[in-house]
């Protein structure tokens, strides 16, 4: 009960949309799939294997979220909407960590012991991310909305891309939950900008220099 009431508080404090208790109990999917993941997970861990995956697969026909029952998860997750997540079934998901839809945690080939993302607390997992491999995102981290990662993510950073990439803030630690996963930099435009600026310079440079009879 105490982890459900984490689950519900974590909604509330991140969702303005959630009006009262019995809303977010009654129609939200993503608080759904985690009840039945603490369910299917708890039977997974007592050996079982058929009774475990038929509890997912259930999960996931009613709300769209597939999160293999021998994934962990931590408390004060939050699934915003949920339809089309994956989660795998080494896949380590830390406390208060956000998700919205689309994000999929999991592994890029046959191999067998962990094969699938560790992701560290408080970090938010953008609409459409992809983290893939046994790689390890870092403590309020945030992965922009369509990015592909795929190697290991610093804590108090930033990606975005495809491949992903990383921007340093300073390392200034973040001290809440910032759900801002749309409004991002893009460190491949921004160089783009910058040489498009030296391009201009130098036509500038050159259009002088002709004016003035240096050059032909």
């Amino acid at each position: 009960m105490k982890r459900l009431k984490n689950d519900i508080k974590a909604i509330f404090e991140r969702d303005p949309a959630a009006k009262s208790l019995l809303e977010v109990i009654l129609c939200y999917p993503g608080l759904h799939a985690i009840i039945f993941h603490r369910l299917a997970h708890a039977l997974h861990r007592r050996g079982l294997v058929l009774v475990p995956r038929v509890i997912s697969q259930i999960a996931r026909l009613l709300t769209g979220v597939e999160i293999h029952p021998g994934a962990k998860i931590g408390d004060g997750v939050f699934i915003d909407h949920g339809m089309g997540i994956v989660i795998g079934e080494t896949a380590e998901v830390g406390d208060n960590v956000t998700m919205y839809q689309g994000v999929t945690l999991g592994g890029t080939g046959k191999e067998k012991g962990k094969r699938h993302p560790t992701v560290g607390d408080n970090v938010v997992l953008g609409t459409g991310a992809r983290v893939l491999g046994p790689i390890v995102i870092g403590d309020y981290a945030k992965i922009g909305a369509g990015s592909v990662v795929l190697n290991n993510v610093p804590a108090h950073t930033t990606v975005v891309g495809v491949p992903g990439r990383v921007v340093i803030y300073d390392g200034e630690r973040i001290p809440s939950v910032d759900l801002n996963h749309e409004d991002l930099p893009d460190p491949v435009a921004e160089m783009l900008h910058c040489l498009q600026n030296q391009i201009d310079d130098l036509r500038f440079q050159q259009e002088k220099c002709i004016k003035e009879g240096k050059a032909k």
